[in-house]
């Protein structure tokens, strides 16, 4: 079965309860969650602070906000940093601030250890309030606790859904390539690889099946961090660090201005000399996955709902500007 085929089964597996996992599979994974454990204790206990990067971005730029909100685990959140200037959410509303020229207001709500099943309750805050554009982050604690992948990709898929209910685009970053961490030690590092990038598969085709963009976060930690684990890994060896958290918000800030129809004109069609066009769903999520920064977007190829729900994606690899360094939100709208 090819790679495009166990991602588009494991899905089909979500949308209809199924496990989604054969015995061989079963195996696999428990020997990774074990080695996941044993990567645990060398990791240590969370003892850093965390950070709240909600509030306002973009003084003295015009208004009204774009309203943003981020949802998702310890990598959304930005754990290891020592200042809320460093996390991601901060680095990403700074962003789309300067590129947008507009004030944002992001609201913040990943947790550290967060699931995909704990999505649910973060929608429910998101919801509160209007919204423009939703970023998820999730997957790895999935992998790391035995969770399995079709129940994963079924509990984004809903959140995905209700977002887009009410109105709310959506990016999916979706699971990063754990095979770049060091704790994790070989050859299960290898294991890590394949299994992360198959889930990473997974939520791209539920997401889009759910009319939301995805963005691959697949080598986020891959070559860069391999080459430099000093520079982009925090001290635990698991997250990273500021300058890591940076590229990560760097690979999130291109597909949200698209989103939020903010790109520019020669960005609107796919560029056939960076390799874009279209492709059917799954074949464009196993691409994804081996590929940071690629962006899929649901294609609606007659104008009906089932088509949004189809099998075709434009595939896009937009450039990535480098966010500017991250402005200190206000708790106030300021103009």
């Amino acid at each position: 079965m090819s790679k495009a085929s166990q991602a588009r089964r494991l899905a089909s597996a979500a949308a209809y309860g199924g496990r989604g996992l054969s015995l061989a599979s079963a195996v696999i994974y428990g020997v990774l969650v074990a080695e996941a454990l044993a990567a645990r204790k060398m990791i240590g206990r969370a003892t850093k602070p965390v950070f709240d990067a909600s509030g306002y971005y973009g003084k003295g730029r015009p208004g009204p906000p774009i309203e943003i909100a981020l949802l998702g685990d310890s990598a959304a959140v930005g754990y290891g940093v020592d200042r809320v200037e460093h996390v991601p959410g901060a680095y990403w509303a700074s962003g789309v601030a300067q590129f947008a020229d507009r004030r944002v207001h992001l609201r913040s709500y990943p947790v550290v250890g967060a699931q995909s099943s704990d999505l649910w309750s973060q929608v429910d805050m998101v919801l509160e309030a209007p919204c423009d554009v939703a970023v998820i982050v999730v997957g790895p604690n999935d992998v790391t606790h035995m969770v399995r992948p079709a129940a994963s990709v079924r509990h984004l898929g809903e959140s995905v859904r209700r977002l887009r209910q009410a109105g709310v685009e959506v990016v999916v970053g979706t699971c990063p390539d754990l095979g770049t961490i060091r704790p994790i030690l070989p050859p299960l590092r290898q294991v890590a690889r394949h299994w992360s990038r198959r889930l990473a598969a997974a939520q791209a085709i539920v997401a889009l099946d759910e009319g939301g963009r995805t963005v691959s976060l697949g080598t986020i930690l891959g070559p860069e961090f391999e080459a430099e684990p000093a520079e982009l890994f925090g001290p635990d060896k698991f997250h990273p660090s500021p300058e890591g958290y940076h590229a990560f918000a760097d690979v999130l800030l291109p597909t949200t201005l698209a989103a939020l129809g903010l790109v520019a004109p020669d960005e609107l069609l796919p560029a056939a000399q960076r390799g874009e066009g279209v492709r059917r769903t799954a074949s464009a999520a196993v691409e994804a996955a081996d590929t940071t920064g690629t962006e899929l977007d649901p294609l609606d190829l007659t104008g009906s709902r089932r088509a949004l729900r189809g099998r075709w994606v434009e595939l896009r690899h937009r450039r990535h500007p480098h966010t500017p360094e991250a402005e200190t939100p206000s708790p106030v709208d300021q103009p």
